[in-house]
């Protein structure tokens, strides 16, 4: 409900997002580690609480009183002076359960406060500056990480990035999505990096290879040695990685067979990262039979006069569009490049990645699509991006 609610109300998100650190408890708004001047002229941290009233459903209402509590020391003035102008009552008081304060201020507008980021900030003005004049850089917009304990919300710290752009309504159109990946080498691995910091419910990963240097060359991040000498899975390693900053992702620690592709009828979409033809004409069969929308990610690199070129492919499949699969993806093993020897080229995979992430995100709407291709190659000594197979 805490993170729910600053969400859904402008004032306690627009405290968020320019850094103070909120925080909903007990019908109460909390701000905590605010710098304030003690009675012996030293810079201290104290936390400012407001109680919320009544709530316009799920976001705050106007706020009913103009007296704020304070948790700490009296604020005093650079020279330890009590700052006589908020002086209401002090007395250690109990609000609610776990939230306890030892003063109260008064700061009354003639019209009220508005909503509780001009109620907070002012109080924070008044207390603050006092601080401000002894220490420049003290500051109450700390940025700090915001930890998530909403069983609802994927993330296991708040995606402060979507709240500061103001495009969390945009990304939560992906927020119900069942994701899998097939295949978790150079592009697949970057396909999960791109995933893992949207808001999806499931990314279901599908590999069975073990994690080895040369992946670690072609993959986001840095392995260390000792991880490289456990020899760990593939979506085992990168399990533990991503498991870090986000919930419900899936290893399954195999390759797909025919024996197993049901797995992937309960998805939304799927990357296919992998080069075998034979699996993955088994894959885009049973994808394309249950109307699962995918892409089929792929890359040619080859040496020429001392130098390596070539060109990556995207090449989308949806119920609109399925009749270019056959012509575009080719379905042999082991195609004749030197990217199949393992050249390191970590950068060519992300853009792979990068340019399969974006086409899904424009099926769901996350991006405009005016163009509607459904099969994009970049041309590496061009630097071209020709599109093909639109949408009519």
């Amino acid at each position: 409900m805490s993170h729910k609610l600053i969400s859904h109300s402008p004032d306690l998100k627009k405290l968020r997002d320019e850094g103070y650190e909120i925080e909903v408890k007990q019908a109460h708004l909390l701000v905590h580690n605010i710098p304030y001047v003690n009675a012996e002229k030293e810079i201290a941290l104290g936390i400012l609480i407001s109680p919320l009233g009544d709530l316009a459903g799920d976001r705050t209402a106007r706020p009913q009183d103009h007296v704020i509590y304070f948790t700490g020391g009296h604020p005093c003035d650079k020279e330890g002076n009590i700052i006589k102008g908020i002086v209401h009552s002090s007395g250690r008081k109990t609000l609610a359960d776990g939230i306890e304060t030892d003063h109260s201020f008064s700061n009354k507008p003639a019209e009220g406060y508005p909503d509780y980021y001009e109620k907070v900030t002012t109080y924070i003005k008044i207390i603050s500056s006092q601080a401000e004049s002894i220490d420049r850089s003290a500051t109450a917009k700390t940025f700090k990480v915001v930890e998530s304990n909403d069983p609802e919300i994927v993330f296991n710290y708040l995606d402060a990035n979507s709240s500061r752009a103001q495009i969390g309504v945009i990304s939560e159109k992906l927020q119900n999505l069942k994701i899998a990946i097939i295949g978790l080498g150079g592009t697949g691995s970057y396909v999960l990096d791109f995933v893992a910091k949207t808001p999806v419910k499931e990314i279901h990963l599908f590999d069975q290879d073990d994690f080895h240097s040369h992946n670690a060359f072609r993959a986001p991040g840095a392995a260390s040695l000792d991880t490289l000498r456990e020899s760990p899975k593939k979506v085992a390693y990168l399990h533990g990685i991503y498991s870090r900053m986000r919930k419900d992702i899936i290893p399954h620690e195999y390759h797909l067979t025919s024996s197993t592709l049901e797995e992937l009828s309960k998805m939304s979409f799927v990357f296919i990262c992998i080069d075998e033809g034979e699996i993955k004409k088994l894959i885009i069969q049973k994808l394309i039979g249950v109307g699962i929308p995918f892409v089929d990610t792929g890359i040619g690199v080859n040496a020429l006069d001392g130098m390596l070129t070539g060109s990556v492919r995207v090449t989308t499949c949806t119920q609109e569009k399925k009749d270019h699969v056959d012509k575009r993806i080719s379905f042999a093993d082991n195609g004749n490049n030197d990217y199949d020897k393992n050249v390191q080229i970590a950068e060519i995979n992300a853009l792979n990645a990068a340019l399969a992430v974006i086409k899904w995100k424009k099926l769901f709407g996350f991006y405009h699509d005016l163009g509607k291709e459904c099969h994009a190659i970049y041309e590496i000594n061009t630097n071209q991006l020709v599109n093909d197979e639109a949408i009519s």
